[in-house]
């Protein structure tokens, strides 16, 4: 099989199934719709809401956490921000309530920053209820410590992955999900927006971002030559579209190196016509979906 084959069947193992998509999308617009009936006197099932993190950038290979933001109405922020006490704990308790009409309050928590609903099937969402600012940001709360006012903007983020994707002829997500493979399969402790920023920043400068499959097998060398050479006492990295601080949470570098050796090894056998041996070595980066 081709460097190309392998890459493209690769590609296609850690892409979530269509049946998960759809049972997704279910109950994201149930979830939405109940909130547009309690806070927006409308049965909508997509208004006022979207998918954010790396679901709504659209490189995940997980279904573990489902990030949405439902957008509520203003006069509710004045509301809220007018209580005395941790007016963030009193919203949060109101969009649970109105989740609570929905789904059983066994699946419905809160973490003080979202209410989360955990499936049984291991699909749970986490809805982070929010209020438009003028520059479209967003304010949340956070009811942690007496309660305060967060601001996310990640709908630039979302904008600048699918057009630099769509400029580098869908190599940056596949990327993306690769690089979410290898932390998976060598528990690098980095966050699916370090990743993607990492991704982003990569791609947009290499010779072969246009390129198809068959410089995979260079994109996984250079990437990681790329990541492991990154400053160690670096501790954050600006997020494409927004410039958001992206934190570090351990080191990667030598997890990096060690994907980048790997990675000359397997090269270096196909070239030899091994492919056992290469798909060996491409294992030990990303795991046994390869």
């Amino acid at each position: 099989m081709s460097v190309s084959n392998k890459f493209n069947n690769f590609c296609s193992n850690i892409r979530i199934p269509k049946n998960v998509v759809d049972k997704i999308s279910y109950r994201y617009k149930r979830i939405t719709k109940q909130l547009n009936h309690d806070f927006w006197s409308t049965d909508s099932e997509t208004l006022h809401s979207f998918y954010v993190g790396s679901y709504g950038r659209d490189t995940d290979i997980h279904t573990s956490d489902i990030d949405m933001i439902f957008r509520l109405p203003y006069t509710v922020y004045e509301r809220i921000n007018e209580y005395i006490g941790n007016g963030q704990s009193a919203l949060l308790a109101e969009v649970r309530n109105s989740l609570q009409k929905t789904y059983s309050t066994s699946h419905i928590k809160g973490d003080g920053q979202v209410i989360g609903i955990n499936f049984d099937d291991g699909i749970n969402f986490e809805i982070i209820p929010a209020f438009v600012n003028k520059d479209n940001s967003y304010t949340y709360p956070d009811s942690n410590d007496g309660g305060k006012w967060r601001t996310t903007n990640p709908k630039p983020e979302i904008e600048a992955i699918r057009k630099t994707n769509d400029e580098c002829n869908g190599n940056l997500k596949n990327l993306c999900r690769m690089v979410r493979s290898w932390k998976e399969k060598c528990n690098v402790p980095m966050g699916g927006l370090l990743i993607d920023t990492l991704a982003y920043q990569f791609l947009r400068n290499w010779n072969h971002r246009t390129d198809s499959y068959t410089y995979y097998d260079w994109m996984t060398r250079d990437f990681f030559k790329f990541v492991k050479d990154q400053d160690k006492d670096k501790t954050y990295w600006l997020s494409p579209g927004s410039g958001q601080y992206v934190w570090k949470k351990g080191d990667f570098n030598y997890k990096a190196k060690r994907a980048y050796n790997l990675s000359l090894e397997a090269i270096d056998y196909e070239d030899r016509e091994m492919p056992y041996s290469a798909n060996e070595k491409w294992q030990e980066i990303y795991g046994s979906k390869f």
